[in-house]
């Protein structure tokens, strides 16, 4: 009997892939969690139908996965950041659809945490052939860069976190302020350090001795937080700016317009009015003073074109530098594009002199913007404070699309505004 043929019908038979190696890459294997990575797949058979399933754990120890099939090119391979997914979880071209597509697993959460700390997130690939895996890779998805230096912040009254990039050059400053969940708005300031700014995480309620309740907030706190920001050695003092999200973004409007120092604004999904304090059982209605004294605020319940809007506007045109806003046009906890056009018509108005950018994404929730590539799915959130139930609105493309357009803009907005 002749050897030979015989094993060349077996070749045959089992296809070209089965006797060569099977493999899945991920590259780079280790990039900054706003960063595409490619998802590549080699030696399966022309024309094959593969899976590939992706696991991660987020902060919250809560297990998410997506998974889609690929159609091999005439080589044998994939390449999930060039093809389009034949099935799966999402549908179109996109270099990390299998991260930001992700679901829990067991149903457990409803919206995914940053890790702890901010350690790195590991991102576990399967390449699967008929049901069966073949082959693995891992992508380590880092929160903060290398190099990037933080400290606690406790300086008399202030509270919160202080980012410094690499090196010995002085840098831009930025104070980052959070929304109404309170506490440090870390992962912000950790995207924006990360990328050359020296940055201040400002709590302002619910954080240690600070207080319990986003309610008659002192502005003369965020007046020394800049003024700590601007005496680091760190930063250049005279190129200062400030970013919030939600009543962060209304924050951050509100510090811009009283404080010259503040030479440029990003504000997402804000609120173009001051609003009441937040989220019920308060002992007064107010949100923030100043000087001692309540400033007026629009109550719940009240449409954005109450009577009571024009008292409690914020004073935009005062700002002296430029404004960039983000909002959703699904945002499910406030009707943020609508209020941001309502800044833009006030600026125009007033013949404001800067540049104001006004980003508006149409699949947007309440997240829009959101500066990193990680599961975007969401159902209803509960409010810490009020324990009540959010709709943030959007969905996971629409928010992923947001957050993949806005992030470049961000940042090239405020190197052009504080170079």
């Amino acid at each position: 009997m002749r050897l030979a043929p015989i094993l060349s019908g077996i070749f045959c038979a089992l296809g070209a892939g089965a006797l060569g190696a099977q493999t899945i890459e991920v590259a780079p294997s280790r990039a900054m969690a706003d960063e595409p990575a490619a998802i590549r797949v080699h030696g399966v058979d022309p024309k094959e139908r593969v899976a590939i399933r992706a696991e991660l754990t987020d902060g919250a120890g809560h297990n998410w996965a997506a998974q889609a099939e690929f159609a091999a090119d005439a080589a044998g391979g994939v390449d999930a950041s060039k093809q389009a997914p034949v099935a799966g979880s999402y549908k179109e071209v996109s270099a990390l659809g299998l991260i930001w597509s992700m679901t829990p697993v067991n149903q457990d959460a409803a919206l995914y945490q940053t890790p702890r700390s901010l350690g790195p997130q590991i991102v576990r690939f399967h390449l699967l052939r008929q049901g069966q895996e073949v082959s693995s890779a891992q992508l380590e998805q880092m929160m903060v860069a290398d190099g990037v230096e933080r400290m606690p912040v406790h300086d008399g009254a202030l509270r919160g976190v202080y980012f410094a990039p690499p090196g010995t050059q002085r840098h831009p400053g930025v104070l980052v302020v959070g929304g109404s969940n309170g506490g440090v708005p870390l992962r912000d300031a950790a995207w924006l350090a990360s990328h050359g700014y020296a940055v201040l995480a400002l709590a302002y309620f619910r954080y240690e001795d600070l207080p319990a309740k986003l309610e008659a907030i002192p502005l003369e706190y965020f007046q020394s937080g800049l003024r700590w920001l601007s005496q680091r050695p760190e930063v250049l003092p005279d190129r200062l700016g400030v970013t919030g999200q939600s009543r962060g973004g209304e924050l951050a409007l509100q510090l811009g317009s009283m404080f010259p120092a503040i030479r440029a604004v990003v504000a997402y999904v804000p609120a173009n009015t001051r609003r009441a304090a937040c989220c019920g059982g308060n002992a007064v209605p107010y949100a923030w003073t100043w000087a001692g004294k309540p400033l007026p605020y629009l109550p719940p319940g009240q449409g954005l074109m109450s009577p009571l809007s024009p008292q409690a506007s914020i004073e935009v045109e005062r700002t002296k530098g430029p404004i960039l806003m983000i909002s959703g046009e699904e945002d499910g906890v406030w009707r943020s594009a609508a209020m941001t056009d309502l800044v833009v018509a006030r600026l125009k108005s007033a013949h404001f002199a800067y540049p104001v950018i006004n980003l508006k994404y149409p699949h947007a929730g309440h997240s829009a913007g959101r500066p990193q590539i990680t599961p975007a799915w969401h159902e209803g959130v509960r409010q810490p404070l009020s324990g009540r139930e959010m709709d943030l609105g959007g969905t996971p493309k629409g928010d992923i699309e947001s957050a993949i357009d806005s992030m470049p803009k961000v940042l090239e907005f405020l190197r052009k505004s504080l170079q």
